[in-house]
């Protein structure tokens, strides 16, 4: 398909008019945990039109950060998909989710095992995690929603599990993943989440227009990482951030700026004059 660069748009070119628009939050919205000053005016902007604003991120819903949370329970966005698809939810409550069976979490469990990786399990409420030192003991000091409880997938309903590598050569490349009707997505050169083969941010994006009464071919959808490959396949428009990674900006119909070059702002400029 054919990129238009951020920088390269004109009045004669055309120009896509979304009903709703999925943000990343991660390196898309925010950087290094906190929101963009200028990315959060833009959204509080956006919400005085009738475009509906979602979240889309791989991150569970325990772990949203704050300033983004606010957001939400502002009516800045309308619904938020959440850990990869797996949980959607608005204010009224869940709009989808689709907890891991128990043979499934057994089998993620048992592979992390296996290879000696430290891993969590994530529910809608904590951070399972399965191990124990002092990295993760300063991390659960700051994050109230970790707690350390290997056993907690086989009581509480879990979406997905993260794992962390030693190396970036050793990322479980061994382990055939659709043996087990799973799969490995990375997020960082030395993590990964494990997740039902079919799920994704484009199931969680589907589910929540779906509930919205908006085709999906009417969604805008803008991120930066490798989770957010099948979202851009589904919506009508998808813009990748000036430093995503080559794999998307290559399915993108739109290639923007990073986010201290305002990339958000020349992405939606259009609907705000």
């Amino acid at each position: 398909m054919t990129q238009i660069l951020a920088t390269d748009v004109t009045p004669t070119q055309p120009i896509f008019i979304p009903k709703i628009i999925f943000f990343d939050i991660d390196d898309t919205l925010s950087r290094n945990g906190s929101i963009a000053p200028h990315n959060k005016a833009t959204l509080e902007d956006l919400a005085k039109t009738d475009i509906k604003l979602v979240i889309a991120t791989g991150r569970s819903k325990s772990i949203i950060p704050k300033d983004i949370m606010a957001l939400f329970e502002s009516h800045i966005f309308d619904a938020i998909v959440c850990t990869n698809g797996q949980y959607s939810f608005d204010k009224h409550g869940i709009i989808s989710h689709y907890p891991l069976t128990l043979e499934q979490a057994s089998n993620i469990n048992q592979l992390c095992r296996q290879d000696h990786l430290i891993h969590k399990f994530d529910s809608a409420t904590h951070l399972a995690w399965a191990n124990d030192n002092e990295n993760i003991r300063a991390f659960i000091a700051n994050n109230p929603s970790s707690i350390i409880d290997p056993d907690y997938y086989k009581t509480h309903p879990v979406y997905q599990c993260s794992v962390f590598f030693e190396s970036k050569k050793d990322k479980m490349q061994h382990v055939d993943f659709a043996e087990f009707g799973l799969k490995l997505v990375h997020w960082h050169k030395i993590g990964g989440d494990i997740l039902p083969i079919e799920a994704s941010k484009e199931r969680g994006v589907r589910d929540v227009c779906h509930y919205f009464g908006i085709d999906v071919s009417d969604a805008m959808a803008i991120g930066d990482g490798f989770n957010d490959l099948e979202m851009f396949d589904v919506v009508g428009f998808g813009v990748a951030m000036g430093d995503a990674q080559p794999a998307l900006k290559q399915r993108a119909d739109w290639v923007t700026g990073t986010i201290e070059e305002y990339g958000i702002q020349a992405a939606v400029r259009h609907l705000l004059d």
